[in-house]
């Protein structure tokens, strides 16, 4: 019962040995992670493309649960990099980032996240994992290291732009913008953040250089004013060209919402004539539905441009007696008019504008308002047409943020000593999805940073993470309007600064040098995942492809040897020089399992072995390698023996293991064979073979004579 027990609550095995002075180690550790998961978590969150707060929300619950029920006592589970990344890739195509749509199938896709890590642990199907080899992991992290970083390029130099199809698309379109304009005082507290982190890492890496960053560069951004924005009427604006522009963006966007609206009572009808059959309102709708997306297709694609252009527009602005604000276009402005030096940029985003309360800055992006407080909870909405769509997506993530939370828990496992349960660390890793989910976090997984902090603290237990849960909780509760000016420059920074790590150039080598198709398939999955980005499930399924299909091609070709003797009398492949052969007796290792994919290929080559040697009277196979025989094996094997017995040839097999015996047993292929013709090791089978072989002749002639004497005499 106890053990049953501690399977089900593994966080009681933390009270054995437990004392005051573990319980204050580990406040130590846990409030020194959460110093650096507050930040890291907020720039994270804007990864993943949601409000930065939602950051906080990922780091309540879940490093709680996951201590609980995992099986490591250090990791540190939250909002990470890769699988806040793979969280944008999975729902941008979907739907604006940031909307409230976009947060809902955020959170619908943590739930599914942690429903499929905690099935598979259950299950014990941890093995799965076991899909995603080495290569591909690093080909993957390496291109998404590099997605992620220049990802933020944007919100470091201070410019807005679309997303395009391809990431690097964007790239090129945050380039180009930053050439027409860059915010010099972005670009300034995005470095400073930088030096901060850097230098403090240099000189310890007990200091939260991330905590320091964001302090001082929020103070300073308070000081000086950095955000800077005002509320003006579009008739404050002095250029006719802009007011225009304004009011089509509105026009174009404003009548997409009807058009949505007119779409989904179209798709209700469409349902509705499919259950009753009715072929021709189905054609009807279909067609009506088909003519109301190309309209909102051309009007999505108007309002694109005319946000572009609006966010082109740089403006001056001059303060009026009455209090009121004048906006002129840069370079434009009457003769005589003084103005405030600054450069002015419309804030739009995908909403229609207020014409009479536009937002006008020219200073840099902030965090804003954060709510105070805990999240709402609740079970997440199962939209049954949406998890279809994601449930790829989130297999992907469930696989990568588990592969990411067992390799850092066994990184610290191998310091510590502790036994690690993989198994145990998906359901700990899917209930704090799950239960996070229901506190409106996405997706999280175990953090290498986070958890060489916990670890270096000296956290003895989980109860560090319970600490770090705590700690956020008092940050939600009374601190979040200290986090309003924090500039988004310097979670850009902190987010830059993190994936740093993720690249790993020695991974392609490495991979190479062990086997050079690995080296290929891991060059491969980076270049993909680059190329297809942000579409990252594209890159990742083709490194999986590869690997399998190498996989399946060496398991359908695996190595068969010819083995011949070298001066030290050891045995080689016969092709590796020329070695000491017996032109009677031939000698091959088959290695693998013998099964129906490969049992034709050794039939082939025992047939060329017996064309390139005329005189063959024995056939030795060396079967250690055979570690299991299905019955397309057997029927090949088989086959072959009667083939050989009618050319007069035999043949013997050596180092045959327990399974494979018994299936030649219960097929009683092995009383064909004879009893005789099985030998133990395969230096014994030489011996006895090359003797019979050469009966009625001499065997002086032969160069394996001297290595069969040998092996007698030794």
């Amino acid at each position: 019962m106890g053990a049953v027990l501690a399977k089900i609550l593994p966080f009681l095995a933390w009270f054995r040995n437990y004392g005051v002075d573990s319980l204050r180690t580990d406040m130590v550790a846990g409030l020194t992670v959460a110093l650096v998961l507050i930040p890291q978590s907020m720039a994270y969150a804007q990864l993943a493309g949601l409000p930065a707060y939602y950051g906080l929300y990922a780091s309540f619950l879940p490093p709680l649960i996951a201590s609980l029920f995992g099986s490591s006592r250090q990791l540190a589970t939250g909002p990470v990099a890769v699988v806040s990344l793979m969280t944008a890739a999975s729902l941008e195509p979907l739907v604006a980032a940031g909307s409230e749509g976009y947060i809902a199938y955020a959170i619908m896709l943590a739930m599914v996240v942690g429903l499929l890590q905690f099935s598979l642990g259950v299950l014990r199907l941890g093995v799965v994992v076991n899909f995603l080899s080495h290569p591909v992991v690093n080909g993957f992290t390496n291109a998404a290291a590099i997605i992620i970083a220049s990802s933020q390029l944007s919100k470091l130099l201070g410019v807005n732009v679309d997303s395009s199809k391809h990431h690097y698309e964007t790239i090129m379109q945050v380039i180009q913008a930053a050439m027409h304009y860059t915010h010099w005082p972005t670009v300034i507290m995005g470095v400073l953040a930088f030096s901060i982190m850097y230098v403090l890492n240099r000189v310890s890496h007990k200091i939260p250089s991330v905590l320091v960053a964001v302090v001082v560069t929020t103070f300073l951004s308070w000081v000086v004013g950095f955000e800077h924005s005002v509320s003006v009427n579009i008739s404050s604006i002095e250029s006719l060209q802009t007011r225009t522009l304004i009011r089509d963006f509105n026009r174009a966007v404003n009548t997409v919402q009807p058009l949505s609206i007119e779409r989904t009572a179209l798709r209700k009808k469409l349902d509705e004539a499919r259950q009753q059959a009715n072929v021709t309102s189905e054609i009807n709708a279909r067609h009506e539905i088909s003519l109301i997306l190309v309209q909102i297709n051309r009007l999505n694609l108007e309002a694109q441009a005319y946000r572009n252009q609006l966010r082109r527009q740089l403006l001056v602005g001059q303060q009026q007696d009455d209090g009121s604000f004048l906006l002129f276009p840069r370079g434009a402005f009457p003769e005589g008019v003084e103005t405030d030096g600054r450069t002015w940029r419309i804030q739009v985003g995908n909403r229609a504008l207020e014409e009479d309360a536009l937002v006008v800055s020219s200073g840099g992006a902030v965090v804003g308002h954060v709510p105070r407080g805990l999240p709402t909870f609740m079970v997440p909405e199962i939209n049954l047409k949406t998890l279809l769509h994601l449930l790829p997506y989130a297999a992907i993530i469930a696989l990568l943020g588990f592969m990411e939370a067992v390799s850092v828990a066994k990184a610290m496992s191998a310091k510590t000593g502790q036994r690690l349960d993989p198994n145990q660390e998906l359901i700990g890793q899917g209930l704090a999805n799950i239960v996070g989910s229901m506190g409106q976090s996405y997706a999280v997984s175990g953090s290498f940073s986070r958890s060489a902090v916990n670890l270096q603290a000296g956290a003895v237990s989980g109860f560090s993470s319970v600490f770090t849960s705590l700690a956020v909780v008092i940050a939600l509760l009374f601190f979040t309007p200290l986090l309003y000016h924090l500039p988004q420059a310097v979670l850009a920074a902190i987010i830059m600064m993190a994936v740093i790590g993720l690249i790993n150039v020695s991974g392609f080598v490495h991979a190479w040098k062990a086997q050079r198709h690995d080296g290929i398939i891991s060059v491969i999955t980076f270049i993909s995942t680059l190329a297809f980005a942000p579409h990252l499930d594209k890159g990742i399924m083709i490194g999986v492809f590869l690997s399998l299909g190498v996989f399946l091609y060496k398991s359908m070709r695996p190595t068969i040897a010819s083995l011949c003797w070298d001066q030290d009398d050891a045995q080689r492949e016969c092709g590796m020089r020329t070695l000491k052969d017996c032109e009677y007796l031939a000698v091959v290792r088959f290695d693998g399992p013998l099964f129906f994919a490969n049992a034709s290929y050794l039939e082939d080559r025992i047939g060329q072995i017996r064309l390139s040697k005329p005189k063959l009277r024995h056939i030795l196979l060396v079967s250690n390698g055979i570690s299991e025989m299905d019955a397309s094996g057997e029927e090949v094997l088989s086959l072959m023996v009667d083939r050989l017995k009618s050319a007069g040839i035999k043949i013997s097999l050596s180092g045959v293991n327990e399974s494979v015996i018994a299936v030649l047993r219960r097929t009683h292929l092995f009383e064909k064979i004879g009893r005789e013709h099985f030998y133990a090791v395969s230096s014994q089978a030489i011996t006895l073979v090359h003797r019979r072989v050469h009966e009625g002749g001499d065997p002086g002639e032969c160069p394996l004579t001297a290595v069969t004497e040998a092996a007698e005499t030794g």
